[in-house]
């Protein structure tokens, strides 16, 4: 009994002078200890657990696009699977797109259009404008527009531009821009001037690239060329136009 009530004594006195130790003598810096770092191979079970599939996509387009929920990234992965097939897409999109909430239908669209799968892309936007929430959004527009145009599907783009038009929605310089550049890489200078013809007409305040995209665009067309560089001289009249050497293009 006496040892107890003895070490039961001095149990509190021996920690109190542990403590005024450290306190008059903290730990150095180089005394601390430092845990090895231990490395694990990721394709390797820790410990003998399993690895179980968490049901995530893998690959570039999960770690690149971690935003996208999963439903929507399932979305993608049906349609691109199903896009050579017509009966089975529209089965897909009736049974899992028109589920999608809006925001992950924006996001399976945005990500169509990054990954250049356009076509797909068109047929997510009409899901788009057949929903109770859809309103005229000249950004989804201009969005798609400009990704049907950098993939040359300039009948799409054309299409989806007059029905923009129709919604009363005018396009911006950017869109101008990018269908105008579209229709001279696909050899269609007339209709670039179309587009051309439309954007004078736009609200919005003129802006210098769409022009000398087609100054450029139509060097092999000079009677065209004239009339955009007119309207460019006198739309901005301290802005210099650059002429070729006429021999280069053989223009008399």
């Amino acid at each position: 009994m006496a040892i107890r009530a003895f070490s039961r004594s001095k149990i509190p006195i021996f920690s109190a002078k542990i403590l005024q130790s450290l306190i008059k003598s903290p730990i150095k810096e180089s005394t601390k200890f430092q845990f090895p770092v231990l490395e694990v191979a990721s394709n390797k079970p820790l410990l003998g657990l399993k690895h179980y599939h968490d049901g995530r996509p893998r690959g570039p387009l999960w770690r690149g696009k971690k935003l996208i929920g999963k439903e929507a990234l399932f979305v993608i992965l049906g349609l691109k699977r199903f896009k050579d097939d017509e009966e089975k897409l529209r089965k897909f999109i009736k049974s899992h797109v028109l589920r999608l909430l809006k925001m992950d239908m924006i996001a399976v669209l945005t990500e169509l259009e990054r990954q250049e799968e356009v076509t797909l892309a068109v047929e997510v936007f009409r899901v788009f404008q057949k929903q109770d929430w859809y309103k005229p959004d000249v950004y989804l527009y201009k969005d798609l527009i400009i990704a049907l145009a950098k993939c040359k599907k300039m009948d799409n783009a054309m299409q989806l531009w007059e029905n923009m038009r129709k919604e009363d929605l005018f396009p911006d310089y950017q869109t101008y821009t990018e269908v105008i550049r579209g229709f001279l890489r696909h050899g269609s200078p007339a209709d670039a001037m179309n587009i051309y013809e439309d954007m004078k007409k736009s609200p919005d305040p003129p802006e210098e690239l769409p022009f000398r995209i087609l100054l450029k665009g139509l060097l092999p067309h000079p009677l065209l060329r004239n009339r955009v560089k007119q309207d460019f001289e006198e739309i901005f009249p301290n802005r210099h136009v650059y002429d070729p050497p006429e021999e280069i293009f053989g223009i008399h």
